[in-house]
């Protein structure tokens, strides 16, 4: 877990329920995701997290996980494969 910086994660949130916003509690912490080399993505928190933009505060707490930590939660075959094609086509866009 640690602080992470709220404008370096509000851009670019997919539409949220307006009305969830302001019930939400910021103090539980957000879960992101690395989903390619050094790029986190948030995959639990957006409401939280546009909560704490809209009221200013700059820093959140956040759990930060790697993909040995959140590749076993793919639960299907078709899941697996697709998160794999897309890291090899990252490794492949590096190479080249």
């Amino acid at each position: 877990m640690e602080s992470i910086e709220v404008k370096a994660y509000s851009r670019g949130l997919s539409v949220l329920n307006e009305s969830h916003i302001d019930q939400t509690d910021i103090s539980i912490p957000l879960i992101l995701a690395e989903i390619s080399p050094t790029r986190y993505n948030v995959i639990d928190g957006r409401h939280r997290l546009e909560k704490a933009h809209r009221m200013g505060i700059e820093h959140v707490t956040a759990y930060k996980l790697k993909p040995r930590h959140h590749m076993p939660f793919l639960t299907s075959l078709k899941a697996y494969h697709t998160y794999i094609e897309y890291w090899n086509s990252k490794v492949k866009a590096m190479a080249s």
